[in-house]
């Protein structure tokens, strides 16, 4: 039995459920925990954040719902609004990461996403990787490495593949996988709680 979280690093409901995502690791530290990033912002989509007008009622309903914070950087990122969200380069920094420390993947996911809601940096930029890794006790170098290798892009592509066989349509969700059997835990919003509530048919209780 594993969990799969599928993500996008700029999905501001993804940002939202990080507080459930860091509750849920930490009452089941043993269940192993695989990182997927979606395509929400591929293709046509990669524009300029001022051509998504629902986001900012959005990350309202977002931070009432859950509480979550976006940052002041962040805020003046999408208010002058010549950004673009390429989710294609945060799925390379998400696979970069995830090569490096495979074991930390879903607290260095909560790290990328508070990286851009929080600090407003581009999950585009080198520099964001670095800093990251430092930050993580990471060998830098080799995450930037990973980062910009072609290898990078084959596992985003990958990622995006494994969202779709999934049937994962929007971000984001936290899936059991047992072998075959696959069984919704949370799709969009939900509580520590809630995600226990379900675990419990598939015989996994909280360490606590």
């Amino acid at each position: 039995m594993k969990l799969v979280y599928v993500f996008d690093a700029y999905c501001g409901w993804s940002h939202g459920f990080s507080r459930t995502l860091r509750e849920v690791v930490s009452r089941h530290p043993t269940l192993p925990v695989d990182v997927v990033s979606g395509g929400l912002f591929t293709g046509r989509r990669r524009v300029a954040i001022s051509n998504f007008s629902y986001i900012k009622e959005a990350n309202a309903e977002v931070s009432r719902l859950t509480g979550a914070r976006f940052g002041e950087s962040y805020q003046r990122l999408a208010a002058e609004g010549s950004f673009v969200m390429d989710s294609e380069a945060a799925a390379r920094g998400v696979a970069a990461l995830r090569q490096t420390a495979p074991d930390r993947a879903a607290e260095l996911t909560l790290a990328l996403q508070h990286a851009f809601y929080v600090d407003g940096h581009s999950l585009s930029a080198p520099a964001t990787y670095r800093q990251l890794a430092e930050t993580a006790g990471l060998d830098a170098d080799a995450v930037l490495a990973a980062f910009q290798a072609p290898e990078a892009q084959k596992a985003a592509e990958a990622d995006f593949r494994r969202t779709a066989e999934l049937g994962v349509t929007a971000f984001p969700a936290l899936l059991a996988v047992d072998g075959s059997r696959t069984v919704s835990l949370a799709r969009g919003h939900a509580t520590a709680d809630e995600v226990d509530r379900r675990l419990a048919p598939l015989g996994i209780t909280p360490t606590f």
